[in-house]
C-alpha cells in the first residue's frame, strides 16, 4: 500500500486494506464524517473524555450556521478535522486511510427537499450519494462502516394511524386496541413497515442503509446500522423540525413566539431523546466486533418510553424551570408530522447490551444551562 502524507500528518492512500494493518481494535482509527454536526461533534467529544485509545479525524463541509462553533471545538481537542464535501469522490479518496468510518453525516430535517426551502436533489445528493462515495472507500481500503440514521424510515402513514388516547397531556396508544406488527407500548421495532412514504430524507436514509449491507455483503468489510430516535442535548443547532428539544427550551427561555401545530392543537404529540454521548458504549462495542455475523446488523438506538413527554409536558418543564410562557395553538395538520413516535431499542439491549444512561431530566436541564449561556444561539444556529 502506498501512503502519502496530507496536511494533518495523517496517512492517505487511494488503495489497500486498512484492516490488514495489524492495528488491534482498542488502537482504531476512526473517521467520523459530519463532525461539525451535533452527533458527530459530541461523539469525538465523548471518545476524548473517555480517554478511547483511537486516532480519530474529523470530516465536515462546514456549510451548515453554528458549524464553526464545533470547528473550534475540535481545534481545542487536537482533534485534526479535514474540510471536504461527500458529494465529491476525489475528496473522500483523499481521506486517510483508517479502520472505521462513522458516518454521521446527513441533511437531518424530515422537511428537507420538500418544504420549497431546500432542493430535492441536493438532500439526495448528501444523504444518499455522499454514503456511497463512503462506501466505495470503504470497499477499496477495507474499512468498516458504521451508519448512524433515523427512525423517520418507518412509514408515515402507518404511523399516523396507530390508535390513540390522550393521557396526562400526551398521546399514548389506546388501551386494548389491535396494533400493527413492530408496535407494542415499548415503542417501534426495528419490524415495522418501512413502506413509502416516509419523506425523501427517510427514503434516502433508508436506501443508504440498504446500500451499506449490499456494499458489506459484496466487497466482505463490516456494516453496523442504528437507526436513532430524536437527538438532545447541549450545543445541538435546534430547529422546530430538527432538534425538537433544543429548540423549545431556546425558544421558551427567550420568551420567543411558539405555538403547538398540528392535531388538536394542545402539543400532544410525544417523541423519545436520547443524548447522543450515550452511543458512544454501543460504538466501542460495534467496532470490537467486526467478524461477529450472529448480531442483527440494523438496530433501533432511542431514549425510550422513559424518556418520552409531550410538547405540552415539556411546556411544563420549561415553564417550571423558566416561568410561564403563553403557546399559542394551530391544529392545521403540519406535513410528515406524527402524533407519537417512541422507538423501541430492546433489540440493542438484547444484542449488544446497550441501554441510555442519561435520564430526559438531565438532558433538559442540559440544555437549559446552554441556553442561558448562549442567549444567541438560535440565531447562531439557524440556516
Amino acid at each position: 500500500m502506498v501512503e502519502t502524507q496530507n496536511s494533518q500528518g495523517l496517512s492517505t492512500a487511494t488503495s489497500g486494506k486498512a484492516r490488514d494493518s495489524g492495528a488491534p481494535m482498542s488502537q482504531s482509527r476512526i473517521l467520523i464524517t459530519g463532525a461539525c454536526g451535533f452527533l458527530g461533534n459530541t461523539l469525538i467529544q465523548a471518545i476524548h473524555e473517555a480517554g478511547l485509545p483511537w486516532t480519530a479525524v474529523g470530516f465536515d463541509n462546514l456549510s451548515r450556521p453554528g458549524s464553526e462553533t464545533n470547528r473550534t471545538a475540535l481545534r481545542e481537542l487536537g482533534v485534526p478535522l479535514v474540510h471536504g464535501d461527500l458529494r465529491c469522490q476525489s475528496d473522500v479518496d483523499a481521506l486517510p486511510v483508517v479502520d472505521w468510518i462513522v458516518d454521521c453525516a446527513a441533511s437531518p430535517s424530515v422537511l428537507a427537499g420538500g418544504d420549497g426551502r431546500t432542493s430535492s436533489r441536493q438532500l439526495v445528493e448528501h444523504n444518499l450519494a455522499g454514503t456511497v462515495n463512503l462506501l466505495e472507500r470503504c470497499r477499496a481500503t477495507g474499512a468498516g462502516f458504521v451508519l448512524f440514521s433515523t427512525s423517520r424510515v418507518y412509514s408515515i402513514p402507518a404511523l399516523a394511524a396507530l390508535p390513540m388516547t390522550v393521557q396526562d397531556r400526551a398521546f399514548d396508544l389506546a388501551q386494548g386496541a389491535s396494533l400493527p406488527v413492530g408496535v407494542t407500548a415499548e415503542g417501534i421495532s426495528e419490524s415495522f413497515s418501512t413502506a413509502a412514504p416516509v419523506s425523501l430524507y427517510g427514503a434516502s436514509k433508508l436506501a443508504s442503509e440498504a446500500l451499506a449491507l449490499e456494499y458489506g455483503a459484496a466487497f466482505g468489510f463490516p456494516v453496523w446500522i442504528n437507526r436513532c430516535g430524536v437527538l438532545a442535548g447541549a450545543g445541538q443547532f435546534g430547529r422546530a423540525d430538527q432538534g425538537i428539544f433544543a429548540f423549545w427550551i431556546h425558544a421558551h427561555l427567550r420568551r420567543m413566539p411558539l405555538s403547538y401545530l398540528g392535531f388538536d392543537g394542545h402539543g400532544h404529540q410525544v417523541r423519545d431523546c436520547l443524548h447522543p454521548r450515550d452511543l458512544l458504549p454501543l460504538l466501542q462495542k460495534q467496532l470490537a466486533a467486526a467478524d461477529d455475523r450472529a448480531r442483527p446488523r440494523v438496530v433501533n438506538v432511542g431514549g425510550g418510553r422513559a424518556s418520552a413527554r409531550s410538547l405540552r409536558q415539556l411546556t411544563d418543564w420549561c415553564d417550571e424551570r423558566f416561568g410561564r410562557h403563553p403557546i399559542g395553538s394551530d391544529p392545521r395538520p403540519r406535513r410528515f408530522d406524527l402524533p407519537w413516535a417512541i422507538l423501541d431499542s430492546r433489540q440493542a439491549t438484547t444484542s449488544w447490551g446497550w441501554e441510555p444512561c442519561t435520564p430526559s431530566s438531565a438532558i433538559l436541564e442540559e440544555i437549559a444551562l446552554h441556553a442561558e449561556a448562549h442567549p444567541n444561539w438560535l440565531q447562531l444556529s439557524s440556516d
